[in-house]
């Protein structure tokens, strides 16, 4: 974060210095614009005066001592003031001025006809005659022709602001006033500098917070989240930014211990399979190998017995693969629900008649409590059938002779509720967080009638969440 409490310093520095460049550029420019209008204003009309002050042209002929006295008047009054005779065409007919001082012997008279018009704003520059690539400002005047056809004979062309005015300028440039302008600039420049500084400093505190907050988080193998933002109705972008860290970070840490507990259920499935797997293939492969051993010496009913037996563990053994197989797709998301209207009643009654034998033999009554119509819901009818079963089949497996599973339907206004039922030795409630948890079993080993592996509960709850 220090990084970008520098960057930002670093920018802020640079805006500072190209806005204060760009301000004096702009104040320098405008300063000497306003200079150049306010001198062709007032000098424009100073022509006009030194043309009717003396006849300059006297039968087509330059009056040069003429023009020689207007100049040096002129020059007395105004010092940067340079002035010059035009021709009809342009070309310069006389001058107060040292001769080779002058690089072009022409005026463009464009410029000096819009003055004359008056269809430019101010300043309007003109030909500078001693500095042909640096227009300046100007004032002229048509010379009357001596014919008086009203068609003027030249035009008087005074430069304003000429060579002399340019020396001065370039002294005043190094003066104490533009060095103390030069310094106040400088002075802004760093005081805005420091003020970014500060301002960023106070702007990124919150940020540096947050970072720390985070890399304590990382440091600590996502154990604790970074503290959420004050509860506040105006919360900025920090703010934001801090709570949807704190959000992510709950997530991470949350996602990081259910892959541990993943893990941990991993290990102790293939512990749990390994178990139940290792007990019925024991078992087989005793009392097969009994049948071949003793073949001839076992009796029609013992050979039957031991049949039996191994063909209840094949049994036992295929139920355990097809529940961890099922139970492995519903995990993976391999089970896509298939969704239709059907009569839960009737599925119902098809449970409770699929086990009816199992329940008669059990010594178990298991009866049904039918709502006064027929209930239709929107579900997948093979998915709820199997949650059925395993829980049917759940309560019949431990619940006593002479005891009594039933099924029963609450109705609500937008959806139904199945409660099975029994009156076995139910469940100590510290076991009861439990009950859905793969490979768990509460009952006591000597009540069971048949082998169960603790996944139809488990299978039932993954159900149902999907």
């Amino acid at each position: 974060m220090n990084r970008l409490h520098y960057r930002l310093s670093a920018g802020m520095l640079v805006i500072v210095a190209v806005l204060g460049a760009a301000f004096y550029s702009i104040d320098r420019y405008s300063v000497r614009v306003y200079h150049e209008e306010l001198s062709q204003r007032l000098n424009a009309s100073l022509a006009m005066y030194v043309v009717n002050a003396e006849a300059l042209i006297v039968d087509s002929r330059v009056n040069r001592e003429a023009l020689g006295e207007l100049a040096n008047r002129a020059m007395i009054i105004n010092p940067t003031a340079e002035i010059y005779l035009l021709g009809r065409d342009g070309q310069i007919l006389g001058h107060g001025l040292p001769t080779d001082s002058l690089l072009v012997d022409k005026v463009d008279l464009a410029p000096v006809r819009e003055l004359l018009e008056g269809s430019l704003p101010m300043p309007i520059k003109g030909t500078d005659p001693r500095n042909p690539e640096h227009p300046k400002i100007f004032s002229a005047f048509p010379v009357p022709d001596a014919a008086g056809n009203g068609n003027p004979a030249g035009y008087l062309y005074v430069v304003l602001g000429g060579s002399q005015y340019e020396a001065m300028a370039a002294a005043v440039a190094g003066s104490d006033l533009q060095r103390m302008i030069a310094a106040s600039m400088l002075l802004l420049v760093f005081a805005a500098f420091v003020a970014g500084l500060l301002l960023f400093s106070v702007l990124t505190r919150r940020l540096r917070g947050l970072t720390a907050d985070v890399r304590a988080f990382t440091e600590r193998d996502f154990e604790r989240a970074p503290p959420p933002p004050p509860a506040s109705g105006t919360q900025d972008e920090i703010d934001q930014l801090r709570e949807a860290c704190h959000f992510m970070a709950e997530t991470i840490r949350r996602q990081v211990a259910s892959l541990e507990e993943n893990d941990r259920l991993r290990r102790e499935l293939v512990t749990n399979i390994s178990h139940d797997l290792r007990t019925p293939l024991t078992t087989m492969q005793g009392y097969i190998e009994t049948l071949i051993i003793k073949d001839g010496q076992l009796e029609p009913a013992q050979r039957q017995r031991y049949l039996d037996v191994a063909r209840k563990h094949a049994l036992h053994l295929g139920r355990l693969v097809q529940d961890l197989f099922e139970l492995s797709m519903l995990d993976s998301n391999g089970v896509t629900p298939a969704f239709e209207s059907f009569s839960l009643t009737d599925l119902i009654h098809d449970v409770v008649q699929e086990f009816g034998l199992e329940a008669a033999g059990a010594g178990v009554t298991l009866k049904i409590e039918p709502p006064a119509d027929t209930v239709t819901v929107f579900a997948d009818i093979s998915l709820i059938q199997r949650v059925l079963e395993n829980l049917v089949g759940n309560a019949l497996r431990y619940t006593p002779a002479g005891g009594t599973v039933s099924i029963a339907l609450i109705r609500s206004s937008a959806a139904v509720a199945v409660a099975v039922t029994d009156t076995g030795t139910g469940i100590p409630a510290t076991e009861l967080p439990h009950i859905f948890e793969r490979f768990y079993t509460a009952e006591d080993e000597s009540d069971r009638r048949s082998g169960s592996m603790g996944l139809g509960l488990a299978i039932a709850k993954r159900i149902l969440e999907l």
